[in-house]
């Protein structure tokens, strides 16, 4: 009976690793981009959708109509999304690469504790301590690139408010991938965000169309397509605590990215950080544990996946 559960988890623990580390990337594009941050938002929406509505017809499966409550929160999550994208894009350019990503993902915790909370239950003892130890290593990994300077200090607001609307995003996804599969319900939530980025972009005062197309492009296709196609499929598939651990993939990637091309040199702390969030993700890894975490909120129908 308990046989084919580690094969079944197996994709989506890849799907989530894969996810973060395509998402981490995002910073880069953005500072790159000759468009305003928000701009290079709708960009990365409006390149996207086209191929995720041609991946979701094809490989459409007979099923019943939506109901307006999936419409519904399907619009909610499009919303939600555009706000993320838009407040963290602007938090983007006023911090560096390694906050600006941490405080991005403060859905880290905020989606495990939603988790725990419509599960009505207290982490497990393991799950307690990984969640202890990868706070401890998003800490460390902060580092001395976290400055509380006022040239960063708007910057990280901006980007902490981002992470609440992506544990909002989340919560909202995590309903859909009940009624819908993987790529419906991503392209669907992306077309919903369209309008609202452009109009927020369009508000700011700033540049829309690009001269170069090459960090937009990148943009859709490694962090909309290939980060958010990975992480909608592992979001029906795993407990929201794995979830939230392995977004802390994204500051460590993150960081060594802002070490490479914008010389945010990394510190002995920054590399035991890094250790300490891999240990968490270990601590989840075993699907005997994990099977003792709460579910998915919303599982989604074998047939629908």
């Amino acid at each position: 009976m308990t046989g084919p559960a580690p094969t079944s988890t197996a994709p989506a623990l890849v799907a989530v690793i894969v996810a973060n580390a395509a998402l981490a990337f995002g910073p880069l594009f953005v500072r790159v981009a000759d468009t305003g941050p928000v701009a290079a938002a709708f960009w990365r929406m409006a390149l996207a959708v086209p191929v995720l509505a041609a991946i979701a017809l094809a490989t459409r499966k007979s099923a019943a109509a939506p109901s307006r409550r999936v419409w519904l929160f399907v619009a909610l999550a499009g919303l939600a999304f555009a706000a993320d994208l838009g407040t963290w894009h602007l938090g983007i350019l006023h911090t560096t690469m390694a906050n600006a990503t941490l405080l991005g993902n403060s859905a880290t915790f905020l989606f495990p504790l939603w988790g725990f909370l419509v599960a009505r239950a207290w982490p497990t003892r393991m799950q307690g301590i990984a969640l202890l130890l990868a706070a401890a290593g998003a800490a460390l990994l902060m580092g001395r690139s976290y400055q509380l300077d006022p040239r960063h200090l708007a910057g990280d607001l901006l980007c902490i408010v981002a992470g609440v609307l992506y544990a909002l995003y989340f919560i909202l996804m995590s309903d859909v991938r009940r009624a819908l599969a993987p790529w419906p319900a991503l392209a669907l939530s992306s077309l919903a965000s369209l309008l609202p980025l452009l109009g927020y972009a369009l508000i700011l005062g700033e540049k829309i169309m690009p001269q170069h197309w090459t960090p937009l492009l990148a943009l859709a296709l490694v962090c909309q397509l290939l980060g958010q196609g990975c992480m909608i499929y592992a979001l029906g598939r795993l407990p929201p605590l794995v979830i939230g651990l392995a977004l802390l993939i994204q500051p460590a990637v993150a960081a060594t990215i802002g070490w490479a091309h914008f010389d945010e040199a990394l510190a002995a702390p920054d590399f035991v950080g890094i250790a300490m969030i891999a240990a968490a993700l270990v601590l989840v890894r075993d699907t005997r544990r994990a099977a003792k975490a709460p579910p998915p909120a919303n599982p989604v129908p074998e047939e629908m996946q």
